[in-house]
Formats: C-alpha cells, structure tokens, sequence
C-alpha cells in the first residue's frame, strides 16, 4: 500500500514536472516566434514606407503634370477669346467710322438742299413778279388789237378756235399720248424691275403633254401575246384601265391613247409589268391593274410630299397634299399642271419678298392656285377650277389670304389681299412665256390674221404685219395721206381697238411706221 502510494505520488510529481519543463520550453518558442514576427513587421513597414514615398512622388508628378496642361488649355482660351474680342472692337471701329462718314455725307447733303431750296424760293418769287408784269402788258396789248381790229377779244378768240380746231386736235392728242406715258413712267418702271428679276431668277424647262403614249417591245412577238387570243387580252386591259390600246403595223410598238394622263400610266406601268412576267391573261391582268392603281397613288403621295418640301411649305393638310400629287398627271393648254404650279409658287415667293410681304404665304397660294383643276367627281368638273380650289382650300383650313388669292386669280370673286394680285400675275407670266402652251394651229393663225385685219380698218394704212407671235402689230402708211402728228394719234386708236375688240395673252405693241422717199433718175 505504501508502495502504491509512493507510484501514485511520484507520478504526479513526474507529471507536474514535466509540465513546467514543457510550459518552459513552448514559452521560449513563442518569444523567438514574436522575436521574428516582430522582425518581420519592421521589414514589412520599410518597404511600406518606401513604396508610400515612391506613390506620392508619382502622384505629385502627375498632379503637377495636370495643373500645366489645364493651364496651357486655360490660356489658350483666354488668348482665343481676346482675339476675338479685338476683332470686335476692330469692327465696332470700322462701323463708327463708316457712321461718321455717313453722317457727314447726309449733313453735306441736307445743307446742299437748303441752298437749292432757298434759290428756287427765291426764282418764284421773281417768276410771279415777271407773270404780273406779262399780264398787265397782255390786257395792254389785247384793248390795242380790239381797237386795231374792231372786233372784240371774245370774237376774236372764236374765229382763232375755229381756224386752228384741226391742229388743235392732233396737239391734244400727241399731249395726251405724252403725259399718259410720263404718267406711267415710274409705275412701269418700277413694275418691269420686279418682273424682270423674278423671271430671270426663275428657270423651268418647256412642257407639252400629250394624250397618247408610245409602248416600246423588244418584238413584234408580244403584240399577239398583248392581244390574246381573239382580243380577250387586250379587251379586258382597255376595261381595267380605261385606256385605248392601238396595235398596229409601227414596228416594235403599241400606242396608248387616253386624255387622262393617269390612267395612261397605269396602264403604260402594267403593260411593261405583264410583258416583263410574261403571264398575261386576264386575270392576272386584272391583279396587276389594281397593284398598278395602288403603287400610283402612293407616287402621287409621295410627288405632293416631295413638292412642298423643295418648296418649304408646312402643315399643309394630307388632302391638298395629295392634290398637289395629282398635278403631275395633268396638263393645262399642254403646259404639266406640276410645273406650271411650282413655277408659279417660286415667282409668287420672289415677288413678295421684293414688295415687303409674307413670301411663304405667296408660295403657298401660288402652288395652290390651281388645284380645282383636279377633281375628284365628275359633278366638281361643273364649278369654275378658282372656285373649287378655292372651297378646297376652305375645306381643309387655309388661311383666308390663300383662299382669296386661289379664288380671285381669275376674277371669279373680288380681291381682298395684296397676295391675290401677285398670284393672278405669276400665274399669267408663268403661262404666257413663249414655249409654256401650246396653242391649236388654227386658231393661232386666225388670231394674227384678226389682228393685220384691226390695223386695215384704219385710213391710209398700206401694210400690217402681226409680228413676234402676236405681240407687236407693224403698220406702215402712206405718207400722203398720214402727217407724222396723225401717225402718233393712228398709232393710239389701232391700240384702242385691239384692247376693245381681241382677246389675246399678254400685251400687243402698235408700231406705225410713215416713210417718205424721194426718187429722181440722172440721165
């Protein structure tokens, strides 16, 4: 038992022992593990610092780098900005220079009219001292020839009218030509400039339509395909289009004859698409037509869109627009209604500026002015074009200036804007220039020979000849017969006439010529 004990104790101061040794020996571990820790840490702290350093001496670089270039940009404003405010006092200089000079100019002129003024005050006034004078020796010397003649003043007078009532006559009439035309001087003048320069600032080409249009084939071949077997084809493309289709002996191809120039394209687009597929029959005739139908009326969209775009006119409404489409497939005296129309907005727009007014208003009423010309029902076509545009325009919300100006461009109603007359004169130059119509031969010709026939009317008239397309009339006379004084006063009467008896575009121009010769033979 005592032996036990002894183990027993001894083993627990063995262990007890043992564990100090080993607290012992793991605590001088850790102290050589902090030891290097501790070393580690250092080490760690240097590089960090260094690393630190290098960072804030890059950043510093970069910062300072930064600040120069903002500074180089900063000044390059400021040297840019004072350039330019020197130009500007430079031009501010100029101005009050050129204002000084101007100023200076309009005193000098001011004082120049004083003195003219002052020297013509002072002429009437010795003018009316001098009429004073000249009456008192014109009673003076009218009481003499009383009592020299015998006859009274009045007596005299009359017999005086009566000697002299012929030359009299042809004076008034050649004072009369001539204050007429020093009348219209300014206002002719004024009026020729305006026109002049919008004419020669508007440039078109020369239109003529026609009511037929050629088909061209690659062969004669087609043509019987075209006509199908005993004219079922051809028959059931006149139906669908409306459009006469003549096959005959031209070579290579087929005329089509329509005065809707519409419905000639549509059948012209359908043909070229069936002869292209090659399948025609009149089902698929039909199929085509309607597809044909469709892809005009989005061109004609697209035509009126395209139009007021070149033209800078806005918010018009989608119905006029298409109106205006619709021009393109129609023609007035041979003239395309499309061109006439923009040709026509172009000169109200030029014309306005020139007069001070509103030139998108005059464009505006100028490409619509005649868009009654394409009705939609065969009921419209009974209501004058002006008028119809003009309800049209209405319709769709127009301003009232437009709508005067479309209505009252053929004085179907009165004239109530400044817009109005100018539309009413574009749409006579547009028109009237030589090339824009075309006119019936016959009745041209007529016109000229009523018009020689005007000047034969008239007493010593020798020849007449109606020159430059009916715009000027050349008459010569007999120069027995015609003074030069009665050559001014027939020059004026022939033009009475015309302007009395004739229609015609435009203006005519009477030129009477009187020719004296004298022919003798040496021998």
């Amino acid at each position: 038992m005592d032996n036990i004990t002894f183990i027993i104790v001894g083993a627990i101061v063995g262990l007890a022992i043992g564990f100090i040794v080993a607290k012992f020996l793991e605590k001088g571990k850790a102290s050589k593990i902090v030891a290097s820790a501790k070393i580690e840490a250092e080490s760690f702290l240097r590089n960090a610092k260094t690393e630190g350093e290098s960072i804030k001496k890059d950043k510093i670089l970069q910062a300072k780098e930064k600040f120069l270039e903002l500074k180089a940009e900063h000044e390059k404003v400021i040297n840019a900005k004072d350039k330019k405010m020197s130009e500007a006092e430079k031009r501010t200089r100029d101005k009050e220079s050129q204002i000084s000079n101007e100023l200076a100019k309009t005193k000098k002129v001011n004082d120049q009219l004083q003195s003219k003024i002052q020297s013509v005050d002072h002429k009437n006034d010795y003018l009316e001292k001098k009429q004073s004078e000249l009456d008192k020796l014109h009673k003076n010397q009218v009481q003499q020839l009383e009592v020299i003649s015998g006859l009274s003043a009045e007596d005299a007078k009359a017999q005086l009218v009566d000697s002299l009532k012929e030359t009299a006559k042809s004076d008034a009439m050649a004072f009369m030509q001539t204050a007429m035309e020093e009348a219209k001087l300014t206002a002719e003048q004024d009026a020729k400039k305006i026109i002049i320069n919008t004419i020669q600032r508007i440039g078109t080409e020369e239109a003529v339509e026609n009511c037929v249009s050629v088909f061209n084939l690659e062969s004669d071949d087609v043509k019987g395909r075209i006509i199908g077997r005993e004219g079922r084809n051809i028959r059931a493309l006149e139906a669908a289009t409306g459009v006469e289709i003549i096959v005959d002996d031209t070579p290579e191809a087929i005329i089509l004859s329509c005065f809707d120039s519409v419905r000639r394209e549509v059948a012209r687009l359908s043909l070229h698409k069936l002869v292209t597929d090659g399948r025609i029959h009149p089902a698929r005739i039909e199929e085509v037509v309607r597809k044909t139908e469709k892809q005009i009326e989005q061109e004609i969209v697209e035509v009126g869109k395209r139009t007021i775009i070149d033209l800078g006119i806005h918010g018009l409404h989608p119905e006029l627009i298409r109106a205006v489409g619709r021009m393109k497939y129609r023609s007035s005296y041979g003239q395309n209604l499309l061109q006439h129309s923009r040709e026509v907005a172009k000169l109200c727009g030029v014309m306005a500026a020139e007069l001070g007014l509103n030139p998108k208003t005059a464009k505006r009423a100028g490409l619509l002015h005649d868009i009654g010309k394409v009705p939609n029902t065969e009921v419209e076509v009974e209501t004058p074009h002006a008028i119809l545009g003009m309800q049209w325009a209405e319709k769709y919300g127009e301003k009232p200036d437009v709508c005067n100006a479309i209505g009252a461009h053929h004085d179907e109603i009165e004239m109530k804007t400044l817009i109005a007359p100018i539309v009413q004169v574009c749409d006579a130059i547009s028109g009237a220039r030589p090339g824009a119509r075309r006119q019936v031969l016959d009745s041209y010709i007529q016109r000229l020979k009523d018009l020689e026939e005007v000047a034969f009317g008239f007493v010593g008239v020798q020849k007449a000849y109606a020159i430059q397309a009916g715009r000027e009339l050349r008459v010569i006379v007999e120069s027995e017969k015609v003074t030069d004084d009665k050559a001014a006063e027939l020059s004026f009467e022939i033009s009475q006439k015309i302007q009395t008896d004739m229609t015609y575009p435009g203006q005519v121009k009477v030129t009477v010529i009187r020719e004296t010769r004298a022919v003798n033979v040496a021998k």
